[in-house]
């Protein structure tokens, strides 16, 4: 039987694979996991949504079901994903639940479970959850039922939160923000606001079913548009439920997540933040992001793909920066998760700081082309660990030197062998990944 939690929760179509059901039964056994581990008080959750339709459905059943197991629970409304993972702390609640899927298309959502301290639940608790389905046991009656209550305070407590974790005034600066129609819509123009920035928003009218549709990180062409349209200095593009952020520079090109990562490294660097003068990514960060961190005297440690991978490295090594190409940027000394908010306050209070314009700061990295061929085989791990295989990736590497870069890995979902390659022209890269891809066929 396959995993109820993936790698970010739990996701599925609503009301088809993630019921209300489901979703009151998931709710009721984390509360009554997280009691038996902790019996010292009447456990508390905070509940927080992006604004997709589905979401006022499985908001009422998540609720449902943790006052069902005798957890009090506090209504946060709509608001990004990292702001439920702060107030899980700042509240002092023993579990936060985020519904969202993110930056997957509107239909879908999801069920994000956050522990004491705002942190994601480790796969042992989530296992326990799992296991825990449907075993009702006995019920609370009485005054031991939960209680269900609104928190009204919970935005402004979040942008203060954020406005102390990045301080930098941004007079001056005119921002396009593209909220993906998602839970950035009130919190992100007002925090920058708040800072200082001329702000204007776009896609920031959430009507239910217009989430990620055609804008946000995952659409960032209208931000480039909207960037030039407005004479702006910058543009932020989030995503649905606000934990990654992508830029534009006043020239309308996409600034992504390692040169984010590279320009915010640099600044951490230059003002003694950056723990070990380390940044954590995945190997899927382009070898750019390499080059300039080794140009600029920062080490920079991978990990597989996925931000549970950058959180754990970044938690056991107490390294304070790390992130994906996607925009996702974790900054541990203020955020539990990524949040794209404080991403771009970093990002924008870095070009106040400097008085450079986005597109020099990001200068630092020249993103090397990078081709990713998907090959469909009959057993990935044995192919991706086959002699030929492995003697064509070492020859390309070795042709391409320290100019280029060769990936390749097993997906994790699918029979399918990834081959990624990096090097300093378009043609160089497509031609030796399809070179090693018809290698990879072969060896199926």
């Amino acid at each position: 039987m396959a995993r109820l939690f993936g790698t970010d929760g739990v996701r599925g179509l609503a009301n088809a694979e993630l019921t209300p059901e489901l979703a009151m039964s998931v709710a009721a056994s984390a509360a009554q996991v997280l009691a038996a581990h902790d019996r010292s008080h009447r456990p508390v959750a905070v509940v927080g949504r992006d604004p997709r339709a589905s979401g006022e459905m499985l908001e009422a059943a998540v609720a449902a079901g943790l006052a069902s197991a005798g957890a009090d629970v506090r209504l946060l409304g709509v608001l990004p994903t990292p702001a439920v993972a702060h107030l899980v702390g700042a509240l002092e609640a023993d579990l936060g639940v985020m519904i969202s899927a993110s930056h997957n298309p509107m239909p879908d959502n999801g069920i994000k479970l956050f522990g004491s301290g705002g942190h994601k639940l480790p796969d042992g608790i989530e296992d326990e959850i799992e296991a825990a389905l449907g075993e009702t046991g006995t019920r609370p009656t009485g005054a031991e039922i939960g209680r269900v209550a609104d928190a009204p305070e919970a935005l402004n407590h979040y942008l203060d939160h954020l406005r102390t974790a990045s301080p930098q005034p941004l007079d001056g600066l005119r921002v396009v923000v593209d909220c993906a129609n998602g839970a950035a819509a009130t919190a992100a123009p007002e925090v920058y606001r708040r800072a200082g920035a001329e702000v204007i928003a776009v896609h920031a009218e959430p009507d239910g079913v217009n989430i990620n549709d055609r804008c946000g990180s995952t659409h960032p062409e209208a931000l480039c548009e909207a960037v030039l349209e407005h004479g702006a200095d910058m543009g932020i593009a989030h995503d649905g439920d606000a934990d990654r952020c992508l830029a534009v520079d006043g020239d309308g090109s996409l600034v992504d997540g390692d040169q984010i990562m590279a320009v915010l490294a640099i600044a951490m660097s230059e003002s003694g933040e950056l723990a070990g003068d380390t940044l954590v990514t995945t190997v899927m960060s382009n070898l750019g992001l390499h080059l300039a961190m080794r140009e600029h005297g920062v080490n920079l440690r991978t990990t597989a793909v996925g931000d549970r991978y950058v959180l754990a490295d970044l938690r056991s090594g107490g390294y304070s920066l790390g992130g994906e190409q996607s925009g996702h940027v974790v900054l541990p000394a203020h955020a539990t998760t990524g949040d794209g908010l404080l991403t771009a306050l970093r990002l924008m209070g870095r070009m106040a700081a400097t008085g450079k314009p986005l597109a020099e700061l990001a200068g630092v990295m020249r993103r090397l082309p990078q081709v990713l061929v998907n090959v469909r085989v009959a057993d990935k791990a044995a192919v991706a660990a086959s002699q030929s295989v492995r003697d064509a990736v070492d020859a390309v590497t070795s042709e391409l030197g320290e100019e280029g870069r060769v990936l390749l890995r097993p997906s994790g979902t699918e029979q399918l062998v990834r081959v990624m390659v990096e090097a300093p022209a378009e043609q160089i890269a497509q031609a030796a990944a399809d070179r090693l891809a018809g290698v990879v066929s072969a060896a199926s």
